[in-house]
Order: structure tokens, then sequence, then C-alpha cells
């Protein structure tokens, strides 16, 4: 590429009706300066030409100008410098370790922030994983997600003393509606008063919520009765809890839209406002210049959400369902491979394992799983009859050889077995002395084993797979096609979020383009991740990866070599 190109916009523009009159050439020439992130652009206009061009003697006649922009420079810095990372970006955990260990630690090293999903798993499994994180990570930025268990505050607040134990600065709470014990005490416990007086938090919360009512437990500070009662048993000071009653509970606030698993199936350009909103009246109604950083969640698969996220005014972004489609992820390959397939239209919403008896659901992969029909089914037994005993023989019949595969006797002893041994005897009690209770516990063992199945990949049960998803994970997969990334083998969580980052920062020069007053072809907008050939090659590319357009006719690596930012 020439030292100071020039591009002369005329062309582009005066046939722009005519597609084939367009000069391809010249659209991949704009689209690599563009993508040369760390490259001043200016536009010039001599004998009424327009120029792109790399250098300006005369800055004076410049009609405008696109400033470097990487991607570090997106979103809120204070987010960078709390959690020293390199991106205003974190994935999110995903319950029963499919956020793995060896994913947070892969992210850490590289500067970036990840959290283990620690939800539904054991004591043991989880303390032998924030041990191997605290080792490989002993300064981070690395975290845990604290998953609200209302039906087992114990191991809730196992968890936190877990993350005390072994050093860990954040958590990312999650399916909240009310604040519990554990959550205030994480918090309150790391309040300290410096030599200046100002309260420094040491145990950071990142918050991730959908709705006006749960944020505001976060944004406010913590409930002084919670507080009170952390005293009285011995667990926080009296200072401390002075402390919590001054701050906001949560450093971030993660606004999660249309995700996988658990949502709301919101619409993120609405909640997002009102959410960021909520947090300016209450920061005004107290009067604290400290506001709590608003970040953006769901749905997020591709640049263009990113970059409209950052627009918004989000302090950072977070992925999270797409990532389990990556090498690092803690789940099987037969998942994998079906999540790679998955389009946006390919989710279902079906009843959930832990709030079946309210009548949640999560959002789930339907391609490829039977998982959904079959949840819902039980779910309409649950709501027709009063216990097991009403439900008709042959449809018990159906139950115990189609989807049980095991009589019910043999799952409520299994059940049964499950509670003892997590030392909770009341669940035990309550399903032997209420028969509807009972048949709700039967059905959970159906959806709480259909995750595991997927993640372990049993092959017998893939027709069960519970495999939760949302529809950016089919975003990202028609964003890749035709890249080195498309198949999933080729996925690293770091290089995926290198690769939204780096293309999100491409579409924030080309807006900085337009908004000079030069139109700019739809076609630099239709990019894909850069790639050696049109095949992708055997391996991924392991320097980080740039924009080309589309449907701009192939350069030469040669050619593309000096065009990487």
């Amino acid at each position: 590429m020439n030292e100071n190109p020039q591009i002369n916009f005329a062309p582009l523009f005066r046939t722009w009706k005519k597609q084939a009159d367009i000069d391809a050439t010249s659209i991949e020439a704009m689209g690599r300066l563009l993508a040369d992130l760390d490259k001043r652009l200016y536009v010039l206009n001599p004998g009424g030409k327009q120029l792109l061009e790399t250098s300006c003697a005369e800055v004076e006649k410049c009609l405008g100008i696109v400033p470097v922009l990487e991607p570090h420079q997106l979103g809120d810095p204070g987010f960078l410098r709390d959690y020293g990372v390199r991106m205003a970006y974190y994935a999110g955990a995903m319950a029963n370790g499919i956020h793995s260990e060896d994913m947070v630690i892969a992210l850490g090293k590289e500067r970036l922030l990840g959290f283990f999903g620690a939800g539904g798993l054991g004591r043991e499994r989880v303390a032998s994983a924030l041990a191997r994180i605290s080792a490989a990570l002993p300064h981070g930025p690395c975290g845990v997600n604290l998953l609200h268990n209302p039906g087992d505050a114990e191991w809730e607040m196992d968890v936190v003393r877990l993350c005390i134990r072994h050093g860990l600065k954040v958590v990312e709470a999650s399916a909240y509606m009310n604040l519990s014990p554990a959550i205030v005490y994480w918090r309150a416990v790391g309040l300290v008063r410096n030599g200046q007086g100002t309260i420094e938090a040491r145990n950071r919360i990142i918050a991730k919520v959908s709705r006006r009512e749960v944020a505001q437990h976060f944004i406010n500070p913590a409930p002084e009765k919670i507080l009170s009662r952390l005293v009285e048993d011995g667990l926080i000071s009296a200072e401390q809890a002075s402390m919590a009653g001054e701050v906001p509970m949560a450093d971030d606030v993660t606004v999660e839209a249309n995700s996988g698993g658990h949502t709301d199936n919101g619409v993120l350009n609405c909640a997002f406002p009102s959410i960021a909103a909520l947090r300016d009246e209450i920061a005004d109604l107290r009067g604290e210049v400290f506001r709590v950083r608003i970040g953006a969640a769901g749905g997020i698969g591709n640049p263009q959400a990113i970059y409209a996220a950052f627009a918004m005014g989000a302090a950072y972004v977070c992925t999270g369902s797409i990532n389990q489609a990556c090498i690092e992820a803690g789940t099987s390959p037969q998942v994998k491979a079906l999540l790679g397939r998955a389009r946006m239209d390919d989710m279902a919403m079906a009843p959930s394992a832990d709030m079946f008896e309210i009548g949640s659901k999560v959002q789930v992969l339907k391609g490829g799983t039977m998982y959904a029909m079959r949840a819902q089914k039980l779910y309409n037994l649950y709501k027709q009859y009063d216990g097991l005993e009403d439900i008709p023989v042959a449809e018990i019949a159906s139950l115990e050889s189609g989807l049980f595969q095991r009589t019910l006797p043999q799952v409520w002893e299994d059940t049964r077995q499950f509670f003892q041994a997590r030392g909770n005897p009341r669940m035990i009690e309550a399903a032997e002395t209420h028969p509807k209770k009972r048949m709700a516990l039967v059905f959970q063992w159906y959806l709480g084993q259909s995750s595991r199945w997927a993640i372990a990949g049993e092959k017998s049960r893939a027709v069960d797979y519970q495999i939760w998803c949302g529809p950016a994970m089919g975003a990202i997969n028609e964003w890749l096609r035709g890249s080195p990334y498309e198949p999933v083998e080729h996925r690293s969580v770091v290089a995926i979020a290198d690769l939204l980052m780096r293309n999100a920062a491409y579409l924030a020069r080309l807006e900085a383009l337009k908004h000079t007053g030069l139109p700019v072809p739809d076609t630099l907008y239709r990019y894909r991740p850069w790639a050696e050939n049109s095949a992708g090659p055997s391996t991924p590319p392991t320097r980080h990866p740039s924009p080309s357009i589309g449907t701009a006719p192939a350069a030469s690596p040669a050619k593309l070599e000096n065009a990487q930012p």
C-alpha cells in the first residue's frame, strides 16, 4: 500500500444507484484505511475532488477528520482502570461451569475479565475451580458469578467465603430479585476507610439486571435491616455496616436484554436508557459524586451490537452465550457443534429447572434438540394434576419409557438422595408431605439432568440437551460465515473478544467518516473478519484480525499484511 494513499470519492457517489458501476477496488482500499485503527485520516477537497488521505499539510483546508480509535478507547476508561483490563468488555458467566476455569484463565492472561459459572455446582467443585483460577491469576483480572439461590442461602454464603479465601475481588451477581445476606456481606466486609477518609470498596460487584426494580437494589446502598443482622451475627463490624450505608451496592450494573437462559426477552435500546436514567435519579437524590457505571448485555453477537451499545452510552459490554461455542468452554463438542449451526430464529422459551413451579422460563436452542417441547409437556402435566398418582397410567408409562427412561419411583429416589447429599432435608420433607411438590421435584429431575447431559455430551440423550442460548448465537454465526472462525474448533474466547471490539471500533471510524458530511457506501458496513483466503486457513490466525469488506474482491495476503491494525 502507498505511504500516502489518496482515494477519490467522486466516482463512488456519482453512480450511487448503479451498484455495478461502483469502484470496488476503491471501496476495498477505503475499508483497509478505516480498519487501520491507529491511523488518523483526513477528508480533503482539492480541485473539487473529495479525497481520503493519511496526512494533511494544511489542516485548515481539511473537510473532516477520522480520528484514531482503537478498542481500548471504547467505553468508560474507569472500567479499564478499576478491573485492570485492556478493553471495556467482559465475558459473563454461564452456570454449571460452562464458563470454565480455562475460559477465565485464558481471558485473564490477556487482560480481559471473565467470570467462572459457579451456579448449579457443588461446593467442592467451586472450591477447586477458585483455587486453580487464583493460582493462575493471583493479581486478576478474574471473577466468579454469584447466582442468587433462595432455596439454598447457605450455598450462596459459602461461595462468598470461598471468594474471600482465595483472594478474588469481584463477583458478577445475577438472578437477584431482592438482595440476600450473602451479597450484602460480600460488599460490606470489603469496605475500608483510607487515610483521606474516603471509603474504598475492595470487594467489587457487577450486577446483572433486566428490570428497574432490581437495578435500584444495586444502585442504592445495602438495606439497613440486612446490615444489622450481619452485625448481630458477628460477620461484619458496626463500622463496616455504617460504610455500607453510604455507598452503592454495586460498582457496575449490566443491563441484560434478550439473552440465553433466564431472560425477560427485553429490548436493549429500551431497557438501557431506562436503567441509566434511574441511576441518575438515585445519584442526584442522594447527592452522590460517584455514579454506578451502566453496561450492556443480551443480544451482543456482532460488532454492530457492540457499537450500538457504546453509542447508547454503555460503559462496557458483556457477551454471554456466544462464548460457550469457544474451545475453552466447559461443555461438550456435540453442543458446540449444534451452537455453531444455530440461526437467529433457532431459539425457544422453555420451563426452567430452578423456578419450575412458578412457571419461569429460559431461552434455549431448539435446533437439534427436543428439550423445549418435552419440558413444556411436563409443565402442562404439573399444572393439570395435583400429584403423580392423578396422572393417567398410560401417560405415566409414556413418560417412563420415553422421557425419563426409568420408573418414576427411581427418579424420586435419585432426587431424594440429591437433596440429602446437599444437606437439604426440608425439601424432602415437603415433597413427602405434599404430592404436588413431589411431582414438581420429579419433573425437575429431567430439567436439571438435561443440561448435564448436554455438558457431558451424553450421546444417548442428545435429543434432550438443554442448551441455554439467545439470538446472539445466530448473529455471530452469520457474521463469522466464510471466515477462519466459522468452525467452532477455531473460536477462542480471546480471539472472539478482540474480533468483536476491533470491528466495533472500525464501525465507529466509519460513522466518523459519515459525519464529515460525505455519503458512505453501504458495502463498507457489510464487512466480515479478515481472512487470508476465502476458505480460511487450517488453523486460526495468531495475530489480531481486522475487518475486510465482504463483497469486495479478495486481495493477496501480502498486500493485506501491511493493512493490519
